[in-house]
């Protein structure tokens, strides 16, 4: 497998996670029983999840400002 296969199956893991945390989120806040402390390292996790996509996206699609 070459290096943009791999960077694109890291992709598809990552923003499903990030789906995933979308999800879990809204069922937190839904049930309005949860710390918020622990809802803010989920906002946390996704926002990191989120800088990796982008950094990913940009490897693969790298801009071409010349």
């Amino acid at each position: 497998m070459n290096d943009n296969n791999l960077l694109i199956d890291k992709l598809k893991e990552l923003e499903q996670e990030h789906l995933d945390l979308d999800q879990i989120l809204i069922q937190f806040q839904e049930k309005h029983t949860v710390d918020f402390l622990q809802i803010k390292r989920l906002e946390k996790r996704k926002l990191i999840l989120k800088d990796k996509i982008t950094n990913i996206k940009n490897e693969l699609e790298p801009d071409n400002i010349a």
